[in-house]
């Protein structure tokens, strides 16, 4: 059988670039693989896709080396319409894909240009959307629609152009875990039932391998860094080494002193089956897994009994109460349309709630301006560029002082002294163009911190990050915690409460349906289920290996993080 992608010793050098993004790339790729590209920001995986999809060289110039061949052609020997035929492409940004006002209307778009009859195009545009789910939705408009939803749409426009390459840039970015989990099982379904090779980009490890990968092709500074089947990669314990989170359990085998190289089946949890280390693990659950005391802290933050609607007989926050305390960090969990966004817009007074109250220490918040709440309680957006209005770094953390009438030499000392805290001081002088995605989520964070909030909200920090830019962030976020910073962690990131936050609050359907110890919460399959949350790797691993306590399992990998860190 011959390579359906084949590139052998090949690079490229972007146009204005001096060193090449890739290098000395060889990699085949057989029809029906399912292939995961993997690696850390800036590793070369996008580039890479662009080379398989014709975007390189026929959207993004440059200087290739060596040779690669889709279908056994080259690209630069074909048009990017004629390439489309072979590969078909799932973007990140999905809003950037549509091109049809109705989701039947996208659907039909290479039908159309297929001059394809018009019966056979409906007929053929409702298996597409069934296959996906999203025949319902036929006569709507795509940006209607939820992240998951629109992914699916996408899919559909793809599988109806008959390409026997599906490629899927960032499939699991901005999805819940519902969402997440029901867009792997998808992608699994139409690997396995139409033979396609299937690629997907993406750094979320567990999501990724909830299903089967044939090989990972692990990415490293512009070179294939490593490149075997999911057990081998596991067993070798080199993601770390790459920017990538091991799963959970495997870390909290390593915790227990348990050595998984070599280890068969460690890539799924379910399937993993060790009995000769049943009792060494109920052991290290039972001296480790003791629940931590968290010290009484005074509270920032009451919130009692909010009820909000935006139709008064339809409420979609429905009798909150949450506290929050000094130097406390609390994840408010639940899947997207939970009401977790509506909360935080309650708390710093974009909404104005039907019902309930709000204390900020000890004080009644009811009456407050919008002004005066964001002096007491900062709000940090997913998207850092939509927060960020100068050009230069200084000035963009020194706008909400001189917005105050704060006077200049003030300002100049409260802006050095909050850059130096987020580790931004040596760039005050920069233009904001020139950080990192990370940097700018520090930016973002500076620009608050230097108002001297005791509280912070911050919305999906740790979205569009990496692992190591992920850990890097919120071991700063800790940090402020420690200086007496509260924070609430709006998320459906399972991993960031568990290695986090002390306190988990879920939200399903606008109530508060659980609050108790993260540990407690995502060991629960009732309240990961009513919430459409996902189960811990822990948690299965546990189920699956018969331990005594899953909770007392996931509980000492939380002690043993926080000990790792320094925490104790």
């Amino acid at each position: 059988m011959q390579p359906i992608i084949l590139f052998q010793h090949y690079g490229f050098k972007y146009k204005n670039q001096s060193e090449p993004t890739l290098k000395e790339i060889t990699l085949d790729i057989y029809p029906g693989e399912k292939i995961w590209i993997a690696g850390p920001s800036g590793s070369g995986k996008s580039t890479l896709a662009h080379c398989i999809n014709g975007l390189i060289p026929f959207t993004y110039g440059g200087e290739a080396t060596g040779s690669l061949k889709i279908d056994g052609q080259n690209p630069s020997d074909l048009s990017i319409f004629k390439l489309s035929r072979t590969v078909g492409t799932i973007l990140q940004d999905q809003d950037s894909q549509f091109v049809g006002l109705t989701v039947a209307e996208d659907t039909a778009f290479v039908m159309e240009n297929k001059a394809m009859p018009r019966p056979q195009m409906k007929q053929d545009v409702a298996a597409a959307l069934n296959m996906v789910d999203m025949l319902e939705y036929i006569e709507h408009s795509p940006y209607e629609l939820s992240g998951g939803q629109k992914q699916n749409v996408s899919l559909a426009g793809v599988l109806s152009t008959d390409a026997d390459v599906l490629l899927f840039d960032e499939p699991l970015a901005n999805l819940d875990p519902a969402s997440g989990r029901k867009a792997m099982q998808l992608i699994d379904d139409i690997h396995r039932q139409s033979g396609k090779t299937v690629i997907i980009i993406e750094h979320r490890v567990e999501d990724v391998l909830q299903q089967a990968v044939d090989r990972i092709v692990l990415m490293n500074e512009g070179r294939i860094a490593a490149i075997g089947t999911p057990d081998e990669i596991l067993s070798a314990g080199v993601l770390r080494s790459y920017g990538l989170r091991p799963p959970l359990y495997v870390d909290a085998l390593e915790y227990a002193g348990l050595s998984v190289a070599g280890v068969s089946g460690l890539s799924r949890p379910q399937a993993l089956n060790m009995p000769e280390l049943k009792s060494k693990l109920d052991l290290w659950s039972e001296q480790a897994g003791l629940e931590q005391e968290h010290g009484q802290t005074k509270n920032l933050l009451e919130v009692n009994g909010l009820t909000f609607g935006y139709d008064p007989q339809k409420p979609v926050i429905q009798d909150v109460s949450l506290k929050i305390g000094s130097g406390e960090i609390v994840a408010l969990l639940g899947n997207n349309g939970a009401g977790k966004s509506t909360i935080s817009q309650l708390i710093t007074g974009i909404l104005k709630p039907q019902a309930g109250g709000l204390l900020y220490d000890g004080q009644d918040m009811n009456s407050w301006s919008i002004r005066r709440r964001g002096e007491a309680i900062g709000y940090v957006m997913q998207n850092p560029n939509r927060m960020i209005t100068q050009h230069m770094i200084a000035e963009e953390v020194g706008l909400g002082l001189k917005v105050r009438g704060v006077p200049a030499a003030e300002i100049k000392e409260r802006v050095e002294e909050v850059l130096r805290i987020c580790g931004l001081y040596p760039f005050r002088n920069w233009p904001v163009s020139a950080l990192s995605y990370g940097q700018k989520k520090r930016l973002s964070i500076a620009s608050i911190l230097v108002l001297e909030p005791k509280l912070i909200i911050l919305d999906e920090p740790t979205a569009g990050q990496d692992y190591h830019h992920y850990k890097e962030f919120m071991d700063f976020i800790e940090s402020l915690s420690g200086l007496g910073m509260g924070f609430l962690l709006i998320t459906h990131d399972m991993y960031l409460a568990l290695e986090y936050a002390a306190r988990a609050i879920v939200l399903s359907g606008g109530r508060v349906i659980a609050e108790a110890s993260v540990a407690t919460v995502l060991s629960s399959p009732d309240i990961t289920e009513a919430a459409h949350l996902k189960e811990t790797s822990l948690s299965l691993f546990a189920k699956a290996n018969g331990l005594a306590s899953p909770e007392r399992f996931v509980q000492a990998f939380i002690n043993e993080e926080k000990k790792g860190k320094g925490h104790e």
